[in-house]
């Protein structure tokens, strides 16, 4: 059941820490992508950051304090036996580590925030579906402590049900913009940014839904500020594949042409959905996958999730991927022209 804090309550904590009150604020991560972008936005709202990780995946910010750990040790969350914090914040995908963190610090905290993910749920095709009543996968055996692509929803549901109903369970969806280092939406500001025919799946009306992960990072800061608790689903709202491509393409100042193409050639061609070597990034199957990039988030944005445009996310994701050597993952300029060419070849004997 979705449930909100009292707004009394809420109006409350914003007016303090719109007056400067400082939060403790604890990440279990905090330094790649989302981790790292909570840290960065906490930092700039003047909140007292705690960063814990390993260290192998990046650097903390700046102004964020990082303990060094490894929570796949049975006490690798005692360097913080004699600290205090207000809110956790975990990104984790581990069940083994969430249930260690459960037990080592949420009776000593007002807030937790778990950033799980939209693939735990069991029907990707029904459209419109909300975090409060979607059914959930069941979740990995008890003794599973890692995750594993082949696994990852399910094990994410183990970790919700570990922290149980008081907390804020954000259940992001495809979390994009600089510094992603999976390189899926990099592929298309890089892609635009070429001009020319850009090879293209399945039709304009196809749906596309995303969040660029400043704009979820700061919504969970908030929710933290405002001890929001419940389930929602952190993403932004469902576009159509031609308007997300419209718009990162005059955003990019790009001149394009759209060959759309539909499943059937994309597979035998060898074309990969979603990401990795030679795919086209962000395209899924219908109708097995409706419902994926179709759902109601109206709850998180009026639980105080706000989207900026998506063309100040294109932009930004292309600067950055040029400055600093971003991953872009998707096909090769010559795959891609060799499936044109094979596109207009069948074509002109259809």
């Amino acid at each position: 059941m979705r449930c909100y804090s009292s707004s009394l309550l809420i109006l409350l904590l914003d007016q303090l820490f719109s007056l400067g009150v400082q939060m403790r604020l604890l990440i279990l991560g905090g330094t790649q992508f989302l981790g790292r972008a909570i840290a960065v936005h906490a930092c700039a709202m003047g909140h007292d950051v705690t960063c814990v990780a390993r260290g192998v995946a990046g650097a903390a910010p700046s102004r964020a304090r990082f303990i060094r750990v490894d929570r796949d040790e049975p006490d690798g969350l005692a360097p913080l036996a004699r600290e205090e914090f207000d809110a956790v914040v975990d990104v984790s995908r581990h069940p083994g580590q969430v249930r260690r963190g459960i037990a080592a610090l949420k009776h000593r905290v007002a807030h937790w925030t778990f950033v799980s993910t939209v693939s735990v749920y069991a029907d990707n095709r029904t459209i419109g579906q909300r975090a409060d009543t979607a059914p959930l996968r069941a979740p990995t055996a008890p003794e599973i402590e890692h995750s594993s692509e082949e696994i990852y929803g399910a094990a994410k549901v183990a970790c919700e049900q570990a922290i149980g109903e008081n907390a804020f369970i954000c259940r992001a969806g495809l979390i994009v913009g600089p510094e992603d280092p999976t390189g899926r939406f990099t592929y298309w500001p890089t892609r635009l940014d070429r001009g020319g025919e850009v090879l293209v799946p399945g039709t304009p009306d196809d749906a596309v839904q995303l969040i660029d992960v400043r704009d979820l990072a700061q919504w969970i800061v908030h929710a933290a500020q405002t001890r929001l608790i419940g389930n929602f689903d952190g993403i932004g709202p469902s576009v159509t594949r031609g308007q997300f491509l419209a718009e990162c393409a005059d955003a990019l100042g790009s001149s394009c042409t759209f060959t759309w193409v539909d499943r059937a050639f994309l597979e035998s061609h060898d074309v990969k959905r979603w990401s990795g070597p030679r795919s086209l990034p962000l395209w899924l199957p219908l109708p097995e996958f409706a419902g994926f990039n179709t759902r109601d988030t109206s709850p998180a944005r009026e639980s105080g999730l706000t989207v900026r445009a998506l063309a100040e996310t294109a932009r930004d994701t292309l600067f950055w991927a040029r400055a600093a050597g971003g991953p872009v993952t998707g096909l090769t300029a010559d795959e891609e022209k060799a499936v044109l060419k094979a596109w207009h070849a069948s074509r002109l004997h259809s």
